[in-house]
């Protein structure tokens, strides 16, 4: 048996320190999307690829639908609880307690307490925020709703989300990305019972 010593690889000095300031940088995007209100904090060009940090406002009743993706997810909850439902089974998510979901794995949340509830969500490898951004709604700030839609852009944008779900599965964008981390976008597939 050989023993190997394994090396810290050296520093890429390409990348940059990314810091998110999300009550004071502007430039940061807030979305809206299913009734919750979403800040993208960290990219994959931030990140290499190699994750997404998302903080997330999600008001009474709200959360998204069954889903599932090709993807790590991890919530924090910072304020508030989340009711997880994974593979069918539910569990309460409060402050300061943290919920992984395991990639391909059927699952969703939603808010079922009487206040607004603020999560951390972290997705590995990155993508997720592309997609939000694409189907969601921009709004002003961190705290701000979404505005309502009528059923007509409720429905454009339903549309939307699904096409480009597909659309994310068959292609990459993330050629920069290192060839160690795989190359995949946000791959939503949602669940119909």
């Amino acid at each position: 048996m050989t023993n190997e010593t394994q090396t810290i690889p050296p520093d890429d000095l390409q990348r940059k320190l990314a810091l998110a300031r999300p009550n004071e940088d502007q430039k940061l995007p807030h979305v809206g999307l299913a009734g919750d209100t979403y800040t993208i904090l960290l990219t994959g060009k931030d990140t290499a690829g190699r994750y997404c940090l998302i903080d997330m406002l999600v008001p009474p009743g709200g959360g998204p639908p069954p889903h599932r993706h090709d993807f790590e997810e991890v919530f924090t909850l910072l304020d508030g609880e989340i009711e997880v439902t994974f593979r069918g089974a539910k569990s309460v998510v409060r402050a300061g307690e943290t919920a992984n979901i395991p990639a391909n794995a059927p699952h969703h949340f939603r808010n079922a307490s009487g206040r607004p509830a603020r999560l951390l969500c972290l997705c590995s490898p990155a993508g997720q925020e592309e997609y939000f951004m694409a189907v969601g709604v921009p709004v002003a700030s961190r705290t701000a709703p979404p505005p309502k839609l009528d059923e007509a852009s409720q429905a454009a944008l339903k549309a939307k989300a699904e096409a480009l779900a597909l659309q994310y599965r068959l292609t990459n964008r993330w050629s920069e990305r290192p060839p160690a981390v795989p190359s995949r976008l946000a791959r939503l597939q949602p669940l119909h019972f």
